[in-house]
């Protein structure tokens, strides 16, 4: 997997991978144009999607639904060293479920590859060119 970033100008910068770009911004309170998601706010977004396929698939594999998922991430910051912590993760289904559908659903959310990498402390290389 990749991804590609580009500094436009400003606090804005392009984000592309495969054929798909999405543009990160700061907000206009601090200096920026307000032009796409903070870098935070797209972990969130990373985390809500991944969550949110993994809900939709337990719940498609099962006929329950086919569509309709909706899942809310929130986080606070944190300071000393600067981060992101006290995630929260709100899947809502757009069906009823039974006691074991939910412990199903819920399990098959954790499995959610960015939920696993941010559990799982990864390894992160940074080389300067």
């Amino acid at each position: 997997m990749e991804v590609k970033l580009t500094h436009p100008g400003k606090m804005r910068f392009r984000v592309e991978a495969r054929e798909h770009v999405i543009e990160s911004d700061q907000p206009l309170e601090i200096g920026g144009e307000d032009k796409g998601m903070t870098p935070p706010e797209l972990l969130l977004a990373s985390l809500a999607s991944c969550a949110g396929f993994y809900a939709s698939q337990y719940l498609s594999s099962r006929k329950l639904a086919d569509h309709g998922v909706e899942v809310v991430v929130t986080a606070e910051k944190l300071k000393d060293p600067p981060r992101l912590g006290n995630f929260v993760v709100k899947v809502k289904s757009p069906v009823s479920l039974t006691e074991d559908q939910r412990l199903g659903m819920e399990r098959s959310v954790h499995r959610c590859t960015i939920h696993q990498t941010i559990i799982n402390t990864p390894k992160i290389d940074i080389e300067l060119e």
